[in-house]
């Protein structure tokens, strides 16, 4: 990892969410000032805000919190995609209320208080209305939570945010909609990572869509693409010859699912930019940035697959299936790929030779990637045969993996800065993309484990992840949840 945190441009200024598994207490002073966003108007879907409670067909309770021996429920009409807060054992003139949040809990409506209600003389317990979740008109996936506070004290609890299962009937859906709750739609980016970690999070949304059949969410594509295609260098292209691969490849994914041209004309310009920055400086092989100071394994990974596929999707070619021939030959001369078949990150300038590099999981899984789809373009066998034996390493490596079989990163034991969280997304995805053109599906074990064990110990009450898939959870950003999606999609 060539101290990509120096360069990564965080998007957003959000607080994030935190993963809390007990009730959120705060003084009643502090509420209002935590929220960011404008106050939502009512909100109409298949009904609007403020319908009666009575009339819900399902009643499923996620989450609770307690205060001063009230107990305060968020409940949710999965099929209505609406919700409403009770509270209980309490006492007249006691608070109840929702919070309503388009951005995954980071900020809610300032004063909102939606359905704000008291609990009546005579009474211990009441309910509001119900709430929509989502605003679909607006693009707008939600979460809610339950607050609320006894009457003679200025305490407030909140249970953890929630949503319905609209758009998150399992594990896979689920985990894309609590990705698009980091979606901007104001820049087509995801906020709370950087620009590089944005391709992949797009990208894990695009697979998503191929591999549940969920549409709701490809609006993002286009909706990213005209946004910020004339950013920077224009056609996504940066300093950064690796960013610009994982956008090609984010493109490439989006013509393979849309068949608009023009996300293959921008995957074109990509890989031609790419080109640009291979040199005969240590026999071969791109840059890693435009300063020319760094060859290492992951942007010539991006470059194998990329022009590979490319290749796979431009009939008569022969120019892109040439560079991925050339720099596979060339990285196999380097040394990246190690006696024990993990990739080391990168090459000295002054041996042209790999130094003992450190092993990160996406430089294994993309170039993984990389080889099927040059093996794809060339039915090459021994192509074919180092893809597996480099995706067997990964999968039993102890470098990458726990002594119980969890894939993790060398920084997972401190800090893995901005760029770290998303690297085992694209190692899980180059896995699968191997483990689908095998006819005895060797890793699909490997991957199962991996979704089962995040899911298990990972994982909030919004399908939101961390970047520990052994647990427990740290904190929750879009490139966590890009993993995390990553590898849902892998082990469908």
């Amino acid at each position: 990892m060539q101290s990509k945190a120096r360069r990564t441009r965080v998007l957003g200024t959000g607080l994030l969410a935190t993963a809390v598994s007990l009730a959120l207490l705060i003084p009643a002073s502090k509420s209002a000032e935590a929220a960011t966003t404008a106050v939502q108007a009512t909100v109409c879907n298949k009904y609007c805000d403020a319908r009666d409670p009575a009339l819900s067909g399902q009643d499923r309770k996620p989450v609770t919190a307690t205060l001063f021996s009230r107990t305060f429920v968020l409940h949710l009409d999965d099929a209505d995609a609406m919700g409403w807060a009770s509270i209980g054992n309490g006492s007249p003139g006691d608070e109840v209320w929702m919070d309503r949040s388009f951005d995954g809990g980071r900020t809610w409506s300032s004063g909102s208080r939606i359905g704000a209600t008291t609990i009546p003389a005579g009474q211990t317990g009441w309910r509001t209305m119900m709430y929509n979740v989502d605003d679909w008109a607006n693009h707008g996936v939600g979460a809610l939570r339950a607050c609320g506070k006894a009457a003679d004290r200025t305490d407030i609890v909140c249970t953890p945010w929630a949503r319905s299962t609209w758009n998150a009937a399992d594990r896979r859906t689920a985990a894309a909609t609590a990705q698009m709750q980091f979606y901007d739609y104001g820049t087509g980016l995801f906020d709370t990572t950087g620009w590089w970690n944005s391709a992949n999070a797009l990208h894990a949304v695009i697979d998503n869509a191929r591999v549940t059949g969920m549409q709701s969410y490809t609006y993002a594509i286009g909706r990213t693409y005209d946004l910020q295609v004339n950013a920077q260098a224009g056609q996504f292209r940066n300093d950064y010859i690796d960013d610009t691969g994982w956008w090609g490849l984010t493109w490439i994914a989006a013509y393979d699912l849309t068949g608009d041209s023009r996300y293959l004309a921008t995957a074109r310009a990509d890989a031609d930019y790419m080109a640009s920055y291979w040199d005969g400086t240590c026999g071969g092989g791109v840059w890693w940035s435009t300063a020319k100071t760094v060859k290492n394994a992951i942007p010539n990974s991006l470059y194998i697959e990329l022009n590979a596929a490319l290749h796979n999707r431009i009939p008569g070619d022969t120019a892109y299936l040439a560079r991925a021939k050339a720099d596979w030959t060339w990285f196999q001369g380097t040394g990246m790929v190690n006696s024990d078949q993990t990739v080391g990150d990168g090459i000295s300038l002054s041996t042209c030779k790999n130094g003992n590099a450190t092993v990160w999981s996406y430089n294994q899984g993309q170039l993984v990637g990389g080889l099927t789809e040059l093996y794809k373009a060339t039915s090459d066998s021994s192509v074919l045969t180092a893809a597996r034996r480099i995706a067997d390493a990964n999968t039993t490596s102890s470098r990458l993996n726990t002594s119980a079989g969890i894939l993790k990163d060398p920084c997972e034991s401190g800090d893995c800065g901005a760029d770290g969280p998303s690297f085992k997304g694209a190692d899980v995805r180059g896995l699968a993309k191997l483990n689908t053109i095998l006819s005895d599906r060797p890793y699909t074990a490997y991957l199962s484990k991996q979704a089962a064990q995040a899911y298990a110990s990972d994982r909030n009450a919004l399908d939101q992840y961390g970047v520990h898939w052994y647990g427990p959870l740290d904190t929750t950003d879009a490139a966590r949840q890009q993993s995390a999606l990553d590898l849902m999609n892998a082990a469908s």
